[in-house]
């Protein structure tokens, strides 16, 4: 293994198509699209408990994002980064003059039936997806500042989850209608945040080992998205052991 990949470092550097190639089959192999409680989301298949659950969760991931924004900006010294970065900041946490995508999820999660006090709490959330959330933190913090930039480029295969999520949500669960404003916002906002990302990795990618190095940081991060699920399958699916302290699907 080691060898492999000694001899991957020293190939050639990849081009800029060859390495965005790279980086979207990641997302082909690893993005939590093909996770088995996404599919049985979408298939119609989770009671208003699980989803509950997925909800309560689901924020706290939400409510670190603007937090790990603010990492990488404080970490760049590029004035002209950071005006295009900070933009997310504001998509999730909001400003004076508009609702953020926090505020937008815990409204989703109090159509689920989840009280909105528990949520911003983080009451009842599971240990593993708290501790997958907070090594998303760690990524962003104490990785090279490419990595830190790379591993956001999830938001390249958000785009067609969140509408097939949004169509099969109205499909199967119509009296979620209602709290859907997240996903509509991020059906705009993915896009545009992941070309910027892009750019700027394909950009400052230079040598094969960053470009490796970007790969390898977007596959940790789609690892990450994957054990929040892994966590809330094991304990509200399948066997259905939630631990101590955890929400409670009701019986």
């Amino acid at each position: 293994m080691a060898t492999e990949s000694v001899g991957m470092l020293d190939s050639p550097v990849l081009s800029a198509k060859q390495l965005e190639a790279r980086l979207r089959s990641v997302g082909a192999e690893r993005y939590h699209h093909q996770h088995p409680f996404h599919t049985m989301m979408h298939e119609g298949k989770l009671s208003r408990g699980q989803l509950q659950a997925w909800a309560l969760n689901r924020y706290y991931y939400q409510s670190r994002i603007p937090i790990k924004d603010a990492i990488i900006l404080s970490r760049s010294e590029d004035s002209d980064f950071r005006r295009a970065w900070r933009k997310r900041v504001v998509d999730h946490d909001g400003d004076a003059m508009q609702e953020g995508g926090i505020e937008r999820w815990i409204r989703l999660a109090e159509v689920t039936g989840v009280d909105r006090e528990r949520v911003m709490r983080c009451e009842g959330i599971l240990p593993a997806v708290r501790y997958a959330v907070d090594a998303y933190l760690d990524l962003v913090k104490n990785r090279s500042f490419l990595e830190a930039v790379a591993s956001s480029l999830t938001e390249l295969f958000a785009r067609d989850l969140i509408s097939l999520r949004m169509d099969r949500m109205r499909e199967h669960y119509p009296w979620l209608s209602d709290g859907l404003d997240y996903f509509t916002a991020r059906l705009h906002q993915a896009p545009e945040d992941a070309r910027f990302a892009l750019q700027y990795v394909i950009e400052h990618a230079k040598s094969r080992a960053e470009q490796e190095l970007a790969i390898g940081a977007l596959q940790a991060k789609c690892d990450i998205l994957w054990a929040q699920l892994d966590a809330i399958y094991f304990s509200y699916v399948q066997p259905g052991w939630p631990p101590p302290g955890a929400f409670r699907l009701e019986s």
